[in-house]
């Protein structure tokens, strides 16, 4: 009540309720937080933090109050994926529909999301933007490379898949990996260089120096003539993150360095005003595991 009256003329609040009345999630949950938890890192006994904790739980339950007035969603047992319900009261509007639509397609199942770029391509070589040129022969060994650490990360997954751009470098790249299905996403292509498509950055600088100047002062929301911004990137990958969420099993992204920029900062959390200076090198995979308890992350670099 006293936040509805804090918001009242201002903005709109909406409550987001998740209950759980499944006791093996419950206790699931419990141990993983134990072990995970900056609260319990100089506990030396287990068993003596759980007890503490679910005697938290109980005090937190005497003086919970569950929402059922105002703008509120409520997931109740989704966690299990099946036979779960949403209560969806008084939401209305475009953002909280959108709100509504993004948590039916999520869950907290836990499954890594593997980021990584193309191998090198002849256009990295040469130091141009876009194009759509093959693979040198680094990105070639890349290629390999990968193939085999994915045929050994995921050799115990019973399904996983791979996710492409429909350029030839991501395609040609995901080309040596057997055994899983391939996917091609036109929202994964590279970020549209329009008019510069195929240039140096040198050559933008001399040709077009005004443009150089506007895409150093706002990479963000710099688009080039004819073409995208980071902010369109953004834009069109909404149902690329929305097919992320919903996934249960691994999902390898082979994609480009501005695009992956994007998924990175989405799932890290990171500011929108952090995104194109993102550190997205070449020849490294990026490991992000999804879990009940948030987002962990690994790199692996395969080649210098």
């Amino acid at each position: 009540y006293m936040l509805m009256k804090m918001a009242e003329g201002n903005c709109k609040i909406i409550f987001l309720e998740t209950i759980c009345n499944d006791p093996n999630i419950i206790e699931r949950n419990v141990r993983l937080k134990i072990q995970q938890s900056p609260d319990y890192a100089d506990q030396p006994d287990y068993e003596t933090g759980v007890r503490d904790f679910k005697e938290r739980l109980a005090n937190y339950e005497k003086v919970y109050e569950p929402v059922q007035e105002g703008s509120y969603i409520k997931m109740i047992d989704m966690v299990k994926g099946q036979g779960g319900q949403l209560q969806v009261n008084n939401i209305s509007g475009y953002l909280p529909g959108r709100i509504v639509f993004f948590l039916v397609n999520s869950h907290l199942t836990p499954r890594p999301i593997l980021l990584t770029r193309h191998g090198e391509s002849l256009h990295n070589v040469r130091g141009r933007v876009g194009g759509d040129t093959v693979l040198s022969e680094d990105g070639e060994l890349y290629s390999k490379k990968l193939a085999n650490f994915i045929e050994k990360r995921l050799k115990s997954e019973k399904t996983a898949s791979i996710w492409t751009s429909t350029l030839q470098r991501t395609i040609l790249t995901a080309s040596p990996i057997v055994g899983f299905p391939k996917i091609q996403w036109r929202a994964l292509d590279e970020i549209n260089s329009g008019v510069c498509d195929g240039m140096t950055y040198e050559e933008i600088k001399k040709v077009m120096p005004e443009e150089f100047e506007s895409r150093k002062k706002d990479k963000l929301r710099y688009r080039y003539p004819r073409g995208e911004s980071y902010l369109d990137v953004i834009q069109r990958l909404e149902p690329v993150i929305i097919e992320l969420e919903r996934q249960r099993a691994p999902v390898v992204v082979i994609s480009h360095q501005a695009v992956l920029r994007a998924l990175y900062a989405y799932f890290a959390d990171r500011p929108l005003r952090e995104v194109p200076d993102i550190e997205m090198p070449l020849h490294t995979i990026i490991e992000i595991q999804m879990g009940v308890t948030g987002v962990e992350e690994k790199r692996y670099k395969l080649m210098d």
